[in-house]
């Protein structure tokens, strides 16, 4: 081994003299049984197939360390398991009713955000709106319920929406602590996640009233935190403010992979529809659900907002 080490030594001196370095004073080979530094392994991330998947299997072909401080046996062990009381009217699909209204609809969403995920990473999706009371902490709620009854799908739901935030109230849980807290760097990732009865599905609320939302979505710390996280869950799902009377949204969208556009039908005025478009990028907007629709308004809205999306999904509230 001294001589291989020798023979090596000599090489790249030999090396560096034709190439005018100034000697093997500029150079150290390591010593014999010495390893050299080495940079930091990343976080392992879960590795997950790119379309639905047949008969409702995973086909995660990576899973995280158990070493790992982001590990699933950290998140099962630090995530309180509390007593969610959901209000059923809106949360379809904790009644244990498959065929109720508006659960097959949900479906289709997913079918197609799957079919989407074929052409793009797509994992953090934003949910957002318009303007207030047009559906989206509805959509966002349902659409993380339908993504985990999928066998083995883990899935965050996290309200961003710091300015009117309801997802605790349509859960049926506490609000805090929340984003808001770890955002003010006031606690961990794990902290502030919490589960309930419907297995694999996490919950991230918003947290304690504050007084300055823009400034605290603005800081960096939530894309922090779904960098940290997202390799303990298949999906994650943003509530965010509305995005034409403030900018959280758009803020928010820069830590995700792709917005979701909720309008409600009937409703939402053409014009600010596609202000609201406007605020995001083409490449990450991934389509808009149509709330409030009936069947045939569902199809006279449907010709219009395919002219500026790449997809368009229906949903009936």
């Amino acid at each position: 081994m001294s001589r291989i080490h020798d023979a090596l030594k000599k090489a790249e001196e030999e090396r560096m003299a034709s190439q005018g370095d100034p000697g093997p004073s500029s150079f150290a080979m390591p010593e014999a049984g010495e390893l050299p530094m080495m940079a930091p392994l990343e976080e392992p991330r879960v590795v997950v197939d790119a379309g639905e998947p047949a008969g409702g299997v995973s086909h995660s072909s990576e899973m995280p360390s158990f070493a790992s401080p982001f590990s699933l046996d950290a998140l099962l062990a630090r995530c309180p398991q509390l007593q969610w009381k959901p209000d059923e009217k809106t949360m379809l699909f904790f009644n244990g009713d498959d065929n109720a209204h508006g659960t097959e609809e949900f479906r289709t969403l997913r079918s197609r955000i799957y079919h989407t995920r074929e052409k793009m990473a797509l994992k953090k999706i934003l949910v957002t709106s318009a303007l207030p009371k047009e559906g989206k902490s509805f959509t966002s709620a349902n659409l993380a319920q339908v993504l985990v009854r999928q066998h083995g799908r883990r899935v965050l739901l996290v309200d961003a929406d710091l300015r009117d935030p309801r997802l605790h109230m349509m859960l049926g849980t506490t609000s805090s602590p929340g984003l808001s807290d770890y955002l003010q760097g006031g606690t961990d990732e794990f902290s502030i996640m919490q589960r309930g009865a419907m297995e694999n599905l996490f919950f991230i609320p918003s947290g304690r009233q504050i007084s300055d939302p823009s400034e605290l979505v603005a800081n960096g710390r939530l894309k922090v935190l779904l960098q940290r996280v997202e390799v303990l869950f298949d999906w994650i799902i943003v509530d965010s403010p509305p995005a034409v009377p403030v900018s959280d949204a758009s803020v928010l969208a820069k830590a995700c992979d792709g917005v979701l556009m909720v309008v409600r039908s009937n409703t939402t005025p053409a014009e600010t529809a596609r202000r609201a478009r406007e605020e995001f990028p083409d490449q990450i907007l991934i389509g808009v659900v149509t709330n409030g629709a009936d069947h045939e308004s569902s199809l006279s809205s449907r010709h219009y907002y395919d002219a500026y999306v790449k997809n368009v999904t229906e949903s009936k509230s």
